[in-house]
């Protein structure tokens, strides 16, 4: 046999590495957007503008308001009110919102409050520590359909985890973080900012694989 004739069978085993590499969470390839399952966001302006027509049914994704609770919320509503509903849902959890939910106002968008599930942490000397503790062990427990958290501070290697644990878990995650975090490099499969106009919301995608770049005006009841 010549020096450089490789072995038997090695062409299989390798094809079999390779195949199990690209099914890591953390590998992307090219036409994955197009096989995306995603939500309907409830806005034809901003489905048309994403990646699959809608928000990702896994993975996380960062939301980047001028402010938390400027009406960040309100481009979730209608996809909170429509996967809480259906007959196989599984929770929603919100993970340290800075103010507590007002379930009348959920109720009347149409969101299931038995589906709801909210984490707060107490101690404020290390609540960012432990909401980003909670949010991870949510997002992997695959009993969500969506979770929701808000951090003020997140490192990138932190990002990647809450990305992978989504994946891991079948969950969409959403991570709202100030609008100045958009600086920092971020491995979240989306990025938005979000200002709040006279009529509504602003949005402006920061990274989209497969989708649109630029600002989407939605109109807001």
């Amino acid at each position: 046999m010549s020096r450089d004739t490789p072995p038997a069978g090695s062409g299989i085993r390798s094809a079999r590495e390779l195949s199990r590499l690209l099914e890591h969470p953390a590998i992307w390839r090219g036409r994955s957007a197009a096989r995306t399952k995603t939500f309907h966001t409830g806005f034809p302006a901003l489905d048309e503008g994403l990646p699959g027509g809608g928000w990702p049914r896994a993975g996380l994704i960062e939301i980047l308001p001028s402010g938390f609770g400027v009406g960040e919320l309100t481009l979730l509503l209608p996809a909170l009110a429509a996967v809480t509903r259906r007959p196989q849902a599984r929770w929603c959890a919100w993970v340290a919102p800075p103010l507590q939910p007002f379930a009348p106002a959920l109720a009347e968008c149409g969101v299931a409050l038995e589906r709801v599930l909210v984490v707060n942490t107490r101690r404020q000397d290390i609540k960012e520590k432990s909401a980003l503790w909670a949010f991870e062990q949510t997002l992997r427990s695959g009993a969500c359909d969506i979770a929701l958290a808000w951090l003020r501070n997140a490192l990138p290697r932190q990002i990647r985890r809450l990305h992978l644990a989504a994946q891991r878990g079948a969950t969409l995650g959403v991570l709202f973080r100030p609008r100045e975090a958009a600086r920092d490099s971020s491995p979240a499969v989306l990025r938005m900012a979000v200002e709040p106009v006279a009529r509504g919301a602003r949005v402006t995608l920061l990274k989209s694989r497969g989708g649109a770049r630029g600002a989407i005006e939605l109109s807001v009841r």
